[in-house]
């Protein structure tokens, strides 16, 4: 399973394994504009071989739909027409300050050794969606 942070300069990837429960943040894909690198999602795509793709819908605190909602779910859309896999969305309010927070803390323990970088971000973001899926299908 390959989890997608959506946004208009890079699009974080995570990939996960829903038998063994793990999820590793794989780094970040470029976007121009909100107009990704289809190449190289592609090739992501093809590399991991998923059965199943999710991406991260950004929501407002109150549940309202923020500016790049939209964007987000066309994104989604276009990689089911592409792959033919499914989509699933996931609600990915505060999964970019967690990741953040997250990065902060391991660089701050020093389990962390160099900066941390835009793309770290988005990635590590992808991997707390991924989890949120996964945590949501415990529940089922």
């Amino acid at each position: 399973m390959l989890a997608f942070d959506f946004g208009r300069r890079r699009i974080g990837v995570a990939v996960g394994q829903t038998l063994t429960g793990t999820t590793t943040a794989l780094g970040a894909l470029p976007a121009r504009d909100g107009t990704p690198d289809w190449t190289a999602v592609d090739t992501c795509i093809a590399r991991w071989a998923p059965t199943r793709l999710l991406v991260g819908l950004p929501y407002n605190m109150d549940g309202t739909e923020t500016t790049t909602t939209a964007s987000c779910r066309a994104f989604g859309e276009n990689l089911a027409r592409r792959t033919g896999l499914p989509v699933d969305f996931v609600d990915e309010r505060l999964t970019s300050s967690a990741a953040y927070d997250e990065l902060r803390s391991e660089r701050r323990s020093g389990v962390r050794g160099r900066r941390i970088r835009p793309q770290d971000i988005d990635a590590n973001a992808a991997r707390l969606i991924l989890e949120t899926w996964m945590r949501g299908r415990g529940s089922d």
